[in-house]
């Protein structure tokens, strides 16, 4: 195991921003920057040990200042949508900027987490080496409440594993709904779709949304549906079907209820390559997994190595609590009490078949 560090360049202020390079004793190597505390790179082999980086990103800086649609960023303090841009906690209401379609809010942006300046530290543990990022946010930060100290963990084992914990604590009760937005592509970043690829959800049910992709507290089962995942599929297979949650989402942009025993990492999704043989396991210990088809992905700008990205040329797996929960009467919402830590891990897992 090795942690290299590289310059990975300079703010407009003169803060320099620096490269984590993780690497195992199979070759595989992940990369983190200190700004937004963002997974830049994640190189693992195929079948044949042929290396490829599959996360979509950026070669620069300059990328990840603008970065729309979040590259292999952490996602807080409450990530995907809330309904009105609003909220209720012990009684009162908190309203943050409605940066979605004018009326909700996405991602707590849009003074996003990517877009600031973390502290960072590294580690050699006995799971592999790792690097800590973490970052204070003050009270009425995003529109939330309380002084929210986060930490984001990322671990590279040598099972060829990225290990992601979030750990919060606030001195007052806020919402801790933390997720990672990274796009996979088995097939290298720079391949043109991943429609070709297997997916499979462990869940019986997703949540319903309205026309805005608010959740609405619906819960619909997938079977007899374009949404089921539970055996293996091509990801393209039903993406177009005439199916109204399809429709609105321009593909899949939905929140699956994980089949899960509560606290415990299970595995929630997995993403299967056929043409390189790689596959990739998403364990995690919270009740829901967004998977997003990358509908959003307009090709106007050049990524990794000029690579351009378009529609569905990746997938996120973005593990968390349900969305808009703490607008909804029967789930459970990522309330943080003060004074009490709270952890969540979410591990990403590199194999081959």
């Amino acid at each position: 195991m090795s942690i290299m560090q590289e310059d990975f360049g300079t703010l407009f202020n003169g803060t320099k921003i620096t490269k984590y390079i993780l690497t195992n004793g199979n070759g595989v190597s992940a990369s983190f920057i200190n700004f937004g505390a963002i997974w830049v790179n994640m190189n693992v082999p195929d079948r044949n040990g042929n290396i490829d980086d599959v996360v979509l990103g950026y070669d620069t800086l300059d990328g990840y200042l603008k970065n729309p649609v979040h590259f292999g960023a952490p996602i807080g303090r409450n990530s995907n949508r809330m309904g009105g841009a609003k909220f209720t906690l012990n009684g009162l209401e908190y309203k943050m900027e409605a940066n979605n379609n004018n009326i909700h809010n996405l991602h707590s942006g849009p003074d996003y987490y990517r877009l600031r300046v973390w502290n960072a530290e590294i580690e050699t543990t006995d799971l592999g080496d790792s690097v800590i990022f973490s970052l204070e946010s003050p009270n009425m930060d995003q529109g939330y409440p309380g002084n929210l100290v986060i930490t984001v963990r990322y671990t590279l084992t040598e099972d060829n594993s990225i290990i992601i914990e979030y750990t919060g604590i606030s001195d007052e009760d806020t919402i801790f709904n933390m997720t990672n937005h990274s796009y996979f592509n088995l097939a290298g970043h720079n391949n043109s779709s991943i429609l070709d690829q297997y997916l499979k959800v462990n869940a019986d049910s997703f949540t319903a949304t309205d026309e805005d992709l608010i959740v609405t507290g619906e819960i619909i089962s997938v079977a007899n549906t374009p949404m089921d995942f539970r055996k293996y599929k091509k990801i393209g297979t039903d993406i177009k079907a005439d199916y109204i949650p399809l429709i609105l989402a321009n593909g899949y942009d939905h929140n699956y209820l994980i089949n899960t025993i509560e606290n415990e990492p299970l595995v929630a999704a997995e993403l299967y390559d056929e043409k390189s043989g790689r596959l990739m396991k998403v364990h995690t210990d919270l009740p829901g997994v967004h998977i997003y088809s990358g509908n959003s992905l307009t090709g106007q700008e050049a990524g990794k190595e000029g690579t351009v990205y378009s529609k569905n040329s990746a997938i996120c797996f973005e593990t968390q609590f349900v969305p808009n929960a703490m607008n909804l009467l029967k789930v459970k919402k990522p309330i943080l009490k003060a004074g009490e830590e709270f952890s969540t891990t979410t591990i990403y897992e590199f194999t081959t078949k």
